[in-house]
């Protein structure tokens, strides 16, 4: 590198200076700025380092003219010719051209934006003998100027408000977004506390914000909540970042403040639809399983109170009892009876009655201002002591035929909290409320059919009792009065056995009418279970022979305290079946066993089977086993009567069954 020289004399810059110009010399060549000289002619003289530094090479003096960059172009990345530097215009002109800005490019390719300051130098005798050069490298500023630039553009068209405030919470800047945001122009905050957009519950959080800062940390998507000009609060998300100065100190926070409401509604509204799921799915499945109607009325009041977020929710049913009267049933929610009654409710307004009218759903934002309201006979404006109701919505329940059977009502204090989406959720739930109320009703008559039919059953089986007796009386002395070889006495046994059959089976429906009272009697005795089956299988063996009963005990003796003839009828009875239910085998095996404090009895069949999905059924009253009820005799009573007698005795009766291969009834009872 070329040291810089300054003129010795007025005609050659080349030549050595005057050593007491040497200090000035050695100043210029560690200047930080680029600097270098050319003579009259345009012939590089000198240059000092930052000079070679920003031209990237060190040019030959005294040969290469105007400047010593390799390539120079206009700010346009036109090419310049060395004519026209400003170095050239300079000393063509001899005057300064300042203020211009240009590019270079080194030779290995990198490009600088620089700014020229020429000036010409003349002799004593005012003649231009060459001129220096200052060179600024404005690469930087010209970068920072074109990213602030750019981030002001990026600031201003940012969705997202973005602000920055000092340490002490004075705002610095706002963008337009800000300004959309929060209602506010930057004239209107700018200077002022960051706590006007803070509301007052929330002012410990710019604290906690700060201290962060203070130490550097930044604030990722911080949910909270602002305050709007016109005091409205809204739902954002913020980010907040440390501003620091460029000797890295922290002097400030730049906030970046993203509107969520939209994301916070969605949520909500995913979440209450979650929960309205959760509740119509749990509220389905109860009240098709309740036939209680005060149950389902009250089970439907509490959910569609939930569903509408309601403060108040009332449901009032009509009904028509057997003779035709009717009456008004009704379940509240969020308000006691006592409360509700107290209250003086309008029940005979027309806001009221329009619900069981063919007006369909009544909706009102606010009741207190409804055209109505002040006009009923019975109530003008709000009664003292009445409920605070102002938004008011109301829902027919109408029944399958049409008919309105009820109303569904529903109140808050503030106005226009029920939506149309609340209509049609109460909408959905009256209908399947319409539908559980019509099956509670059906329910209810069929119980009282049935109880009419028991009533009958134990009527009728009490009345035939006593002639079916009689008739067995009469048969007796008249099977006495004919000799043995009269042919008509087979005739008499015959009868007296099928009088037999209608006397047990007359005692079987009392029974059934008995256990449907809880009258059935037990007389508890002690009594040998062993000795009870083997005389049992012994009488029914001599009355039909087709099978052979095989017993099978494990101990000679288990004794047993029970009723004992509700025993034997309940072992006639599995015997009994086993022999009918097989009447392609000539087998039936009983065994009788003591398992703990439990004597456990089977008897065990070779016949038809039943099927696995009848095992549930066949212990039920009245209930015949489909695939046998065709071709086999009997009501369907005996193994209920025997499941209630060993349920009586606080034991169960069981069975396992294969079709083709036969059935194994089980009863075990406890020994004491």
């Amino acid at each position: 590198m070329a040291d810089l020289q300054l003129p010795g004399d007025t005609t050659d810059l080349n030549n050595l200076p005057d050593p007491a110009l040497l200090p000035a010399i050695n100043l210029f060549n560690y200047l930080p700025v680029a600097f270098y000289t050319c003579n009259r002619e345009g012939y590089v003289t000198s240059y000092n380092r930052a000079a070679a530094e920003l031209w990237g090479r060190e040019p030959e003096i005294g040969k290469e003219r105007w400047s010593g960059s390799w390539k120079a172009f206009y700010t346009d990345d036109t090419p310049i010719g060395l004519e026209d530097s400003t170095m050239a215009r300079t000393l063509q002109s001899g005057v300064a051209v300042h203020g211009e800005e240009f590019l270079i490019q080194r030779p290995n390719g990198e490009v600088r934006i620089i700014q020229p300051y020429p000036e010409p130098v003349f002799d004593s005798t005012g003649k231009l003998i060459g001129a220096t050069n200052t060179v600024l490298d404005i690469t930087g500023q010209k970068n920072d100027e074109k990213n602030q630039a750019m981030l002001a553009a990026i600031i201003r068209s940012s969705d997202d408000a973005i602000i920055s405030k000092t340490l002490q919470g004075i705002i610095t800047s706002w963008n337009q977004a800000a300004e959309k945001l929060f209602g506010y122009t930057g004239q209107e905050v700018i200077g002022k506390h960051i706590s006007i957009l803070i509301p007052a519950d929330r002012i410990a959080e710019e604290e906690l914000i700060i201290g962060k800062v203070r130490n550097s940390e930044n604030v990722d998507h911080f949910e909270t909540f602002r305050l709007r000009k016109n005091g409205e609060e809204i739902a954002i998300s913020l980010t907040v970042s440390p501003i620091k100065d460029n000797k890295g100190r922290i002097i400030g926070a730049s906030k970046i403040a993203r509107d969520i409401s939209k994301q916070k509604y969605a949520e909500a509204r995913l979440q209450r639809y979650a929960e309205n799921l959760e509740i119509l799915n749990s509220f389905g499945k109860v009240i098709a399983e309740d036939m209680n109607v005060q149950a389902i009325l009250q089970k439907v009041t509490d959910a569609t109170t939930q569903l509408t977020q309601a403060t108040v929710g009332a449901f009032f049913y009509n009904q028509v009892d057997e003779q035709g009267e009717s009456s008004s049933l009704y379940a509240l929610s969020g308000v006691s009876k006592a409360a509700f009654e107290r209250s003086g409710a309008p029940r005979d307004t027309d806001i009221f009655n329009a619900a069981f009218s063919d007006k369909g759903i009544l909706r009102v934002d606010d009741i207190t201002k409804d055209a109505h309201y002040d006009k009923n006979t019975a109530y003008f404006g709000m009664p003292e002591g009445n409920l605070a109701i102002a938004s008011y919505l109301a829902v027919p329940v109408v029944s399958k035929d049409g008919l309105i059977i009820g109303g569904l009502f529903y109140g808050h204090p503030q106005p226009a909290m029920f939506t149309e989406e609340h209509e049609q959720l109460v909408a959905g739930v009256a209908a399947q409320a319409a539908v559980a109320l019509d099956n509670a009703k059906l329910y209810q008559e069929i119980k009282v059919l049935n109880g009419k039919k028991d009533e009958f059953i134990g009527m009728a089986s009490h009345e035939l009792k006593t002639p079916v007796t009689s008739i067995n009386g009469y048969l007796q002395l008249i099977e006495r009065s004919i000799p043995e070889e009269d042919r008509n006495k087979a005739f008499i046994v015959k009868a007296r056995n099928q009088v037999n059959k209608l006397a047990a089976l007359i005692g079987d429906l009392l029974d059934v009418s008995k256990i449907q009272t809880g009258k059935l009697p037990f007389s508890y005795s002690n009594f040998d279970m062993v000795n009870l089956i083997t005389e049992v299988t012994e009488v029914i063996h001599q009355t039909n022979n087709s099978h052979i009963v095989q017993l099978v005990f494990d101990n000679n003796e288990l004794p047993v305290y029970a009723d004992q003839q509700r025993m034997e009828q309940v072992i006639i009875n599995l015997v009994s079946n086993a022999i009918k239910y097989s009447p392609n085998a000539n087998r039936i095996i009983v065994r009788a066993t003591l398992a703990g404090k439990k004597v456990r009895v089977s008897v065990q069949d070779f016949g038809i089977g039943i099927e696995n999905d009848q095992h549930g059924r066949i212990f039920s009253r009245f209930y015949r086993v489909e695939n046998l009820a065709a071709h086999m005799s009997g009501l369907g009573i005996g193994l209920y009567i025997s499941h209630e007698i060993i349920r009586r005795h606080k034991g169960k009766l069981t069975l396992t069954s294969e079709v083709g291969a036969g059935s194994t009834f089980f009863f075990e009872i406890p020994v004491e």
